[in-house]
């Protein structure tokens, strides 16, 4: 089946996998970018093992297993109690799952070279600030071609929804940076250190630095979104000196940072759409549901729904038919994560003192005891409520 003619709007992770998808199945797919020249935007990311589950599905999960750096757990200990704060292994799990960390632009070029190994169509410097009639309008007026479907993979900003959700009070600076030649921190691991939920560090190799070509480490430091301009002007000796304090193996890492201000400021926001479907017009990914990065799930839920969109419409000829098929099918799983999500953000983000507090018990004594490092291996690879061959589309 296929002949369809198909739109999506945003060349991050969501809207390239579903590109690769739609054109598997037949489709006339066209994307619009609003960069002149496609890019990555931030620094690392978990590739979980429902992403690369995906990947694996459209053929593309070797470059990301030889380039990216394998994860076996997650840790992270409260700097004022001594105990463990995170405690995630991914042994827990059957057969030999981990996730890899990699920095955004392995897995976007990853995507994007298939997609221009495919010959799908991209526009560039198309700024698209609405839909209607089937047609993308864009900043300067312009309006696309009529499409069969419009696919939104635009992120948590994009225009083609009403405003809904909010903001979360604390973001993350993050910056790729070399892996440090001696220290003790984890080739194997995402690493953190908090105190309390007020601030929190964190190291994960990344395989490869673009940049230096040598290994890699994204590292970020919590911090509240209004306070993001104080730290700056407090100046970069100043936050140094406190990340040091807090965790005093970072050293070789945060000297390699210049300015503060050239780390990248990422603002998490808790939204849903309600609808992820208006006629004709599909949200995949953060343009439908977008959380606090505290479950690693971001990219990775992008993934999904490009497969699940997929899915659909290998089921269903008809588009009213396949995206209602694709809402109905990715709607419980995502519910679950975003429950989830608010749950355990005020854990590891917040002013909050005591249920960190409380994190730092239940943690330290029962994460590493069944059913529980069980239960958070599986919510943490993306699995729970969700197969790891996410649509069984076959092999690419």
């Amino acid at each position: 089946m296929g002949g369809h003619d198909i739109a999506i709007a945003g060349c991050g992770p969501g809207g390239l996998t579903a590109a690769l998808f739609l054109h598997r199945l037949g489709h006339k797919v066209t994307l619009y970018e609003r960069f002149e020249e496609p890019q990555p935007v931030g620094s690392g990311l978990l590739v979980q093992p429902s992403g690369l589950a995906v990947l694996g599905e459209l053929g593309l999960a070797a470059p990301i297993r030889e380039r990216g750096a394998r994860i076996d757990f997650l840790k992270g200990t409260s700097v004022l109690s001594g105990k463990r704060a995170l405690d995630m292994r991914y042994s827990a799990l059957k057969g030999d799952q981990c996730a890899f960390g990699v920095h955004r632009s392995l897995l976007f070029g990853t995507l994007y070279e298939a997609v221009r190994a495919k010959g799908i169509a991209i526009e560039t410097g198309r700024t698209v600030a609405g839909a209607e009639d089937g047609r993308f309008r864009f900043a300067d007026g312009a309006t696309s071609p009529r499409f069969d479907c419009l696919v939104d993979a635009l992120g948590a900003r994009t225009p083609l929804t009403p405003p809904c959700g909010g903001d979360l009070a604390y973001g993350a600076l993050w910056a790729t940076l070399d892996w440090p030649e001696t220290g003790s921190f984890p080739a194997d691991a995402l690493d953190q250190r908090y105190r309390r939920a007020r601030e929190m560090a964190g190291v994960m190799p990344i395989g490869a630095n673009p940049a230096s070509g040598r290994a890699g480490a994204a590292f970020f430091w919590s911090v509240r979104a209004d306070r993001v301009e104080a730290l700056h002007e407090a100046g970069t000796d100043a936050w140094k000196a406190e990340t040091i304090a807090l965790w005093p193996e970072t050293e070789r890492l945060v000297e390699q940072i210049a300015d503060t201000r050239d780390m990248v400021f990422a603002h998490y926001a808790h939204r849903t759409v309600r609808r992820p479907v208006e006629g004709r017009l599909v949200h995949i990914g953060d343009a439908w549901h977008s959380t606090s990065p505290q479950l690693g799930q971001g990219a990775n839920m992008a993934l999904l729904d490009a497969a699940g969109l997929g899915g659909a419409f290998e089921r269903h000829a008809d588009i009213a038919d396949a995206l209602a098929h694709y809402a109905w099918l990715r709607a419980s799983h995502i519910r679950l994560y975003q429950a989830m999500s608010r749950f355990f953000t005020p854990l590891y983000q917040s002013d909050d003192s005591f249920r960190p507090f409380i994190r730092d018990q239940l943690v330290h004594y029962f994460a590493g005891l069944w059913p529980a490092r069980n239960l958070v291996a599986a919510i943490v690879s993306g699995n729970l409520g969700w197969p790891l061959r996410p649509m069984g589309m076959g092999s690419a």
